[in-house]
């Protein structure tokens, strides 16, 4: 039996159907669909939708965690809804039930996202899970959190973060870090 993984989308809600924020989002969840994984996502618009929409309409599976503090209903490509009440369980959700996670460009949302998978997958807090950086949005953010964590005589925490630029590749890094340890 072929176990399906789950991944968790980080991006902006913002981004409309004619940007290259939500193509890029569109093709990796596309991607994802066709590769066997399940694509989860915060369920709302803007590269959620992208996302979730890039997965049904390759005939895959997608999961949206939303929270009651939005009044917002859940984009209609979302197969399963599962609602938490707070903005803090929504982000351990999108978490707890991924294999790897997938870095959207985005806003401070996708930042707090980002920031917490990598620090609970640095300290060891949760196992070790593939965090895949799509584009160089956080290029910065990125190499800035390297130098000064070596600075001070820490590992290098970069080693937890893989940049890409397409949605194959993308696909690559998680097959390469999920499927081949099965």
């Amino acid at each position: 039996m072929n176990r399906k993984f789950i991944i968790s989308i980080f991006g902006s809600s913002r981004p409309a159907e004619d940007t290259a924020q939500y193509t890029i989002a569109y093709e990796i969840g596309r991607a994802l669909a066709k590769a066997g994984y399940i694509v989860c996502n915060g369920g709302y618009g803007g590269t959620m939708q992208a996302s979730a929409c890039g997965a049904k309409e390759a005939g895959g599976e997608t999961i949206g965690i939303v929270t009651q503090y939005f009044s917002r209903i859940p984009n209609k490509w979302i197969d399963t809804v599962i609602e938490v009440p707070t903005m803090i369980d929504r982000l351990m959700e999108l978490v707890k039930r991924a294999d790897g996670y997938v870095v959207l460009e985005g806003g401070t949302g996708t930042l707090l996202e980002f920031a917490y998978v990598w620090e609970l997958i640095n300290k060891g807090v949760i196992q070790q899970k593939p965090i895949v950086v799509v584009g160089n949005f956080w290029d910065r953010v990125v190499e800035t959190l390297k130098t000064e964590l070596i600075f001070e005589g820490l590992e290098d925490c970069a080693r937890h973060v893989t940049r890409v630029i397409s949605a194959e590749e993308c696909v690559n890094v998680l097959d390469r870090a999920l499927k081949s340890a099965v």
